[in-house]
């Protein structure tokens, strides 16, 4: 009975009501995306880092090899002589090490040339095919194979740098021999080569350059049957040439995934490495607490201001009810008259409040939701990184609700009040 009431008088002014719960909707809905993008941004991040004491690579910004190498979020600061990064490689400390190469992309899709070691980094399952084996097999991850469409046996040609619309490889086609199951981690937005892959492709394209410019160019050297030659060695590539491998002396990688047997090399190596050779030892927990920390500065303001919309729609709902009561006094004086009790009256105005809530909530939980799936649309495209719209952080969003409802019983506090010690005499009086 009083919760049928009370849902009745919320919508006795229904304008009054409908700024409170759009008020209520977007504080919760900042604070809904808030958190659950602080907690997925968190686990995907520190899950990509599980096996990664150190990232060996170019000098220059530490933060950038890191997000290059762990996370393919930026450009590589360089390359390193693949001869003196195996000296470190074989280091007494090293437990594992993982090389990286990449410079091309596949519609947006980086190709990372790398060992079969970064598939167990990230334990990886094959939902189809195997791992690649030879020079130009791929292994594509989930997402990729998803939007992509790919299959196992397609074919495809890489594109040179980060940007799809770069220049297109005309020698050598990856052909797709394994898919992964989906992850979660970086490696679902990859596709994987073995690295002798990515020199034969660049190594190819420099030797052509080197020894014969295009036609047409100065310096163009023409042969007989030309035309015939270059269609034959389109289509017979592989056959004409020695497939390289990882023996090749003077090749380069971008980057080396190191991690320990003794924790000690995490303090040891970045200084050993900065005096001994031109690359630098960058560690991956101390570059992304600081980008945390970054984050974190814009995270609570954002979260400051949610709360500010949340109070200001608490006062809202105050004014209204505190409105309300005094055109209604009458109608509680004759509630009392016609037997009902103080503490009746006293929760029809804090169920009122609490109605307003309530929906304020619910609404709000769904538009975060679905400006998350908007956010995570957004961030795949830049940074590959996806969100779950769909997770429920329960002791996060009860605490939530919770405030939500504390703001109501703040804002009615007051009206109930007046209403439990409404004087019913001097009301009908007056009326």
């Amino acid at each position: 009975m009083i919760g049928k009431l009370a849902w009745r008088n919320v919508w006795f002014k229904p304008l009054n009501t409908i700024l409170s719960i759009l008020l209520l909707t977007a504080s919760v809905a900042i604070i809904t995306i808030l958190i659950l993008v602080e907690k997925q941004f968190e686990e995907k991040y520190q899950s990509n880092l599980d096996g990664v004491d150190v990232v060996l690579g170019a000098q220059g910004s530490p933060l950038q090899l890191v997000l290059s190498s762990v996370y393919q979020v930026d450009d590589p600061t360089g390359n390193i002589s693949y001869d003196s990064a195996k000296v470190w490689m074989r280091h007494p400390y090293v437990k594992k090490a993982i090389p990286l190469a990449f410079g091309d992309n596949y519609l947006g899709y980086k190709i990372v040339g790398t060992t079969t070691d970064y598939l167990d980094k990230f334990q990886a399952k094959f939902a189809t095919g195997k791992s690649f084996e030879k020079n130009f097999e791929v292994v594509v991850g989930a997402e990729v194979a998803t939007k992509l469409n790919l299959k196992i046996g397609d074919k495809f040609k890489g594109t040179h740098g980060s940007a799809a619309e770069g220049e297109v490889h005309e020698h050598g086609e990856y052909v797709v021999v394994g898919i992964t199951k989906p992850t979660g981690k970086v490696i679902d937005n990859l596709i994987l080569s073995n690295i002798p892959s990515v020199w034969q492709m660049h190594h190819h394209e420099e030797e052509t350059v080197a020894e014969n410019p295009a036609h047409g160019e100065e310096g163009h050297v023409h042969e007989a049957g030309e035309e015939h030659k270059h269609v034959h060695t389109e289509s017979c590539t592989h056959e004409h040439e020695k497939d390289m491998t990882m023996d090749e002396p003077g090749m380069e990688i971008t980057s080396v995934l190191v991690e320990f047997k003794n924790k000690m090399g995490v303090f040891i190596w970045p200084r050993l490495i900065a005096q001994n050779t031109k690359m630098q030892a960058a560690l991956p927990t101390y570059q992304m607490n600081r980008l945390f920390e970054l984050f974190g500065v814009g995270l609570n303001a954002l979260r400051y201001l949610a709360i500010g919309i949340m109070l200001i729609s608490g006062i809202s709902i105050f004014i209204a009810l505190f409105n309300t009561l005094k055109e209604r006094k009458a109608e509680f004086a004759l509630m009392r008259v016609n037997g009902a009790h103080r503490l009746q009256l006293f929760l029809v105005v804090l169920f009122e409040s609490m109605l307003l809530c309530i929906v304020g909530y619910f609404f709000g939980t769904f538009l975060g939701r679905l400006g998350l799936v908007w956010l995570s649309k957004t961030s795949e495209s830049d940074f590959k990184l996806g969100f779950n719209p769909m997770e429920i952080i329960w002791d996060k969003e009860a605490v939530l609700f919770g405030l939500t409802l504390f703001v109501g019983f703040i804002a009615a506090l007051i009206p109930a009040i007046k209403a439990y010690t409404l004087n019913i005499s001097k009301t009908l009086a007056n009326a």
